[in-house]
């Protein structure tokens, strides 16, 4: 494999910490330990990109694996060997417990089916992490014959421990130093090879949503919920990456293990790992009924009590499970948080406390060409930069340039904002550096997306109190605001509820002789210069028509519908789309002034409109003919509200109670009345 920029950029800025993530592939499933274990050994003995160093350094991790871990069935060999030699170097997830009949500490040592290992309370206070779920360690594991032959004696006991994690003071100064010499889309590559993945087969919408499950790591008490398709790879990143994350499997666990024990008060796992994540979240349990209650109120507040003693702790809570169909059936036999438990599914409060939901089916069936042959930091330093990014912010040098709609509540915000500080942490964590508008906007946009599919699952079971999900953003004191649309909710081709970004409208013309009346959607954008582009070539007559007479009111009517805006000073180019048989675009002279106008104003046009109108050069609008067939065809197309000339009100007299009841209709008086209308307060 030849390296490439970035392979090249990453051995300059990150020497001795970065590793051939296809290494990995030579020892999968030969060894029972989880990749992090192999690569904080390949990190120790392959961190070169010389051929020779790493094929030498391979050799090294080969050996230490096949000696010091313990396969099905080889418990008694090395139980021997410790006997024989008096000591055995052995490497295994370790966990202890206080014996209290004796007054002394015992360690499990599960791949040699000991449990009743001596091990010094030194040892034991130094990594506490020991006493609730356990790590990965390098362990000299002594054995003594002389206490084997006393009464209950337990002769076998632990020297010396090494965890398997980083233990550099310095890992951030290497951290911003070598993040500097990448631009932002190759520092985000950079980040996912780091975890095993090849960016280059995954669409930007995927590679989002592999930097989304990241965020856990790097924020203090964050919550996430990821549903979707198996075999994508969700719980991969919890489990075989860093050994500060949890992977509570099955779902299954007690309020003692996960909070605290009321025994002996022993903390839990949110108090010693930074992410807590259950995989198949369909099943997730605990021992106790007030088990989902308690992790209710410590996901809300990051504490959770013992008697009167409050505890406080930062791990996030990460929920991963399946769709049993794929995402549109899901949402058309319930909502896109079904799979979780009875007790959590239409608990609209629990829902309230998870800042994003990661979009599961934007990742593809992990398979050859999702893995990545190219370099990554190794996971151990990868992992020791995410726990210490989580003592540091970048909101307060941000949050003035960001701006959200009135659409969100306190909990969004709160919810936006933790995402938001999470991925500029990942993307840019240097504070020093600052954040560029391009990336700002990117972050905004994807953290509003993944909180409003939340707030979308909670106007489904409770619609009165979240029925206004119209989450938007403006960046700067000059920025347009934006409104943020969930993809799976929101087509391209249908009229929704979603307000139009500036110069974009819904349109239906009234037809004639020829065609009958069709459903358009016109889009402008302005750029320098002057005059009108119309990108449709050939251009229908029609259409070029309404064009022009949307220009010439645009032109002597400004003032009265720009203000001080020069209309003048601005190109628009114009594109029409059809969506019916009918494609001439003759009679839009009021939607496409009107789509001018917001374009001009930077405002959006209201969700569910469509706008009705022919124009003539003197800025009159011609008469409706048949108002009831405009109306009947706008509710078809699913429009909410219809935009009308007041000269159809007496015919729509006549409109049928049945389709009255389905769509809002507005009267316009003239073309100012209109553009009043159309657009967003």
């Amino acid at each position: 494999m030849e390296l490439d920029k970035i392979d090249q950029i990453a051995a300059k800025g990150f020497e001795g910490n970065i590793v051939k993530k296809d290494l990995i592939k030579q020892f999968k499933n030969q060894f029972p330990v989880p990749t992090y274990v192999i690569e904080f050994l390949l990190g120790r003995y392959c961190a070169s990109v010389v051929e020779s160093e790493i094929l030498e350094g391979l050799e090294i991790v080969k050996r230490q694996l096949k000696d010091r871990t313990v396969r099905p069935g080889e418990e008694e060999y090395f139980k021997s060997r410790a006997r024989e030699k008096g000591f055995v170097k052995i490497i295994d997830i370790i966990t202890a417990r206080l014996d209290a009949k004796t007054d002394s500490y015992l360690a499990t040592l599960p791949s040699l089916q000991l449990n009743d290992v001596r091990i010094s309370p030194e040892l034991v206070s130094d990594n506490d992490r020991m006493l609730t779920g356990g790590f990965y360690a390098e362990i000299d594991l002594a054995y003594d014959a002389t206490i084997a032959q006393e009464k209950n004696g337990r002769p076998f006991g632990i020297n010396t421990i090494r965890p398997i994690q980083l233990s550099q003071r310095n890992v951030l100064e290497m951290l911003f130093k070598g993040r500097s010499l990448f631009s932002d889309n190759e520092w985000k590559d950079f980040l996912i090879r780091s975890i095993g993945l090849e960016p280059d087969s995954l669409t930007d919408r995927a590679k989002n949503l592999v930097l989304l499950r990241m965020v856990p790591y790097v924020e203090r008490n964050y919550n996430l919920v990821e549903l979707g398709p198996r075999g994508t790879g969700k719980s991969h990143i919890y489990q075989q990456i860093s050994p500060y994350a949890h992977l509570v499997s099955g779902g299954k666990t007690t309020v003692a293990k996960m909070f605290v024990s009321l025994a002996n008060g022993a903390r839990g796992l949110v108090c010693h790992y930074d992410v807590v994540c259950f995989d198949e979240v369909s099943g997730v349990s605990f021992d106790q009924k007030d088990g989902v209650n308690i992790m209710k109120g410590y996901m809300e507040s990051g504490e959770f009590s013992r008697g009167k003693e409050a505890i406080r702790a930062d791990g996030g809570i990460v929920l991963v499970g399946n769709f049993e169909v794929d995402v549109e059936h899901q949402q058309r036999i319930g909502h896109l948080l079904g799979p979780l438990p009875p007790e959590m599914r239409d608990d609209t409060a629990f829902m309230d406390r998870i800042h994003a939901y990661a979009p599961g089916w934007d990742f593809p069936k992990l398979n050859k060409e999702n893995l990545t042959e190219h370099f990554g930091l190794v996971s151990d330093f990868l992992a020791e930069c995410w726990t210490r990014l989580r003592d540091h912010s970048r909101l307060s040098s941000v949050l003035p340039r960001i701006h959200f709609g009135g659409a969100l509540s306190g909990r969004d915000t709160t919810a936006a904002q933790k995402t938001i500080n999470g991925l500029l942490k990942l993307m840019q964590p240097d504070p020093d550096v600052p954040i560029t508008d391009e990336l700002l906007e990117l972050v905004v946009k994807y953290a509003l997306e993944c909180r409003r599919r939340v707030k979308e699952q909670q106007k489904r079971i409770g619609a009165a109190e979240f029925r206004n999900t119209h989450f938007s953003y403006s960046i700067g004191n000059d920025g347009v605001e934006t409104f943020v649309s969930t993809p799976e909710l929101q087509s391209d081709n249908a009229i929704g509820e979603e307000p139009q970004p500036p110069g974009q409208i819904w349109a239906l013309n009234t037809g004639g002789q020829d065609e009958g009346a069709g459903l358009y959607k016109i889009e402008v954008n302005i750029g320098p210069g002057n005059g009108v582009r119309i990108l449709n070539k050939p251009t229908p007559r029609p259409f070029q028509e309404s064009v022009s007479y949307a220009e010439q009111n645009l032109y002597s009517r400004g003032k009265e519908l720009l203000g001080d805006r020069d209309a003048r000073s601005h190109e628009y180019s114009i594109q029409l789309r059809a969506f019916d048989a009918a494609k001439s675009g003759g009679g839009l002279g009021v939607p496409v002034l009107i789509a001018f106008c917001s374009a001009m104003l930077e405002k959006n046009c209201k969700g569910g409109l469509i706008v009705v109108g022919s124009l003539n050069l003197g800025g009159s609008v011609d008469l409706v003919y048949n108002a009831i067939n405009v109306a009947e065809l706008a509710i078809e197309k699913g429009a909410s509200t219809l935009l009308i000339p007041i000269n159809a009100r007496k015919q729509l007299n006549d409109l049928s109670d049945d389709m009255a009841t389905k769509i809002n209709i507005q009267y316009y008086t003239d073309l100012k009345d209109c553009l009043l209308k159309a657009l967003t307060e």
